[in-house]
């Protein structure tokens, strides 16, 4: 089997991407499973290097210098305009790269939305950002762990704008990426459940009927299709079922709704999966984490699994 060509970003060079992803590539780990690229800013990588005791040189890391920054007296461990550019920088050339071919997917080090705000940014996120550069329409984030996978059908957007986004065809539309993600995962005949929006799913109309006009109608449609979905699910007992085995994946309606017990089960490990880009992208399932950053204590557990991820999934 082909070892694929990884490009990692570092993300935030005040967070603890440059360090996560400098113990990742000299980790035992991925060593063999795939040939890594960094994709950064040559001295955030040497700063990395020399302050956090890490042991590798730069001579022995595959580096594209994006060349956002140059001092090593950047500020660090909180977020600011000169990062949020900083990261958007690695992230066009890895979609550069990834749409030209000369790698086979693309890993992102964790970002901060506030830092992309401060730079006159307009993305909330990776995913979006990702979207767009790929002039991607129908896409979606999987998280993915060994034992319990969801995908969401509204991303980032505040709670109370979540109902009135609950539409039909966007709810169909995600099952329809579940089925890929299984696909993408190799999974054989996939089981698919789909979380209520209410409690209790609603009840039959009598805690709201966004099950009833939404949600049912796009989980019979997609099961003419030979989908093998099921629900809408009450999500207080789904979860449970899926932990156990009874399901492969969950599509859930909000970001909450599926990230809390998804990160209450892998906080360490859970990996971010965006599906239906035209490139294979994972990311480790957490944030920058500015309060530990440069102290050399930062897990990279996460990106190890995005890493094995994405050399182990095909589109």
């Amino acid at each position: 089997m082909k070892i694929k060509k990884i490009a990692i970003t570092i993300g935030d060079p005040a967070g603890i991407g440059p360090e996560i992803v400098l113990k990742a590539v000299m980790s035992h780990e991925i060593a063999g499973i795939c040939e890594p690229l960094i994709v950064g800013d040559r001295a955030v990588i040497e700063e990395a290097i020399d302050k956090l005791g890490i042991p590798a040189g730069i001579r022995d890391l595959e580096l594209i210098d994006a060349d956002s920054i140059r001092d090593r007296n950047f500020q660090k461990n909180r977020p600011t305009a000169e990062g949020g550019k900083a990261c958007v920088s690695y992230i066009k050339k890895v979609v550069e790269l990834a749409l030209n071919k000369s790698i086979d997917a693309v890993v992102t080090a964790p970002i901060s939305k506030e830092a992309l705000k401060m730079a006159g940014l307009k993305w909330p996120g990776h995913t979006e950002m990702l979207a767009e550069l790929t002039n991607t329409k129908n896409f979606a984030m999987m998280f993915y762990s060994d034992k319990l996978k969801v995908i969401l059908v509204t991303i980032h957007t505040a709670l109370k704008n979540v109902p009135e986004m609950i539409k039909k065809e966007k709810v169909l539309k995600t099952i329809m990426l579940a089925k890929k993600s299984c696909d993408m995962l190799d999974i054989k005949n996939p089981r698919i459940a789909v979380s209520g929006l209410n409690p209790h799913a609603g009840e039959s109309g009598i805690f709201g009927d966004e099950e009833i006009k939404e949600i049912i109608p796009a989980i019979e449609e997609t099961q003419k299709m030979g989908i093998p979905v099921l629900g809408p699910y009450p999500a207080d007992a789904l979860f449970h079922k899926a932990y156990n085995g009874e399901f492969d994946i969950i599509v859930c309606m909000y970001h909450d709704q599926g990230l809390t017990p998804f990160k209450m089960v892998a906080f360490e490990k859970g990996v971010n999966m965006t599906v239906g880009l035209p490139i294979i992208r994972t990311s480790p399932d957490h944030g920058t984490a500015y309060d530990i950053a440069w102290k050399g204590i930062a897990n990279p557990a996460s990106i190890i699994e995005a890493i094995k991820l994405a050399a182990r999934v095909k589109i």
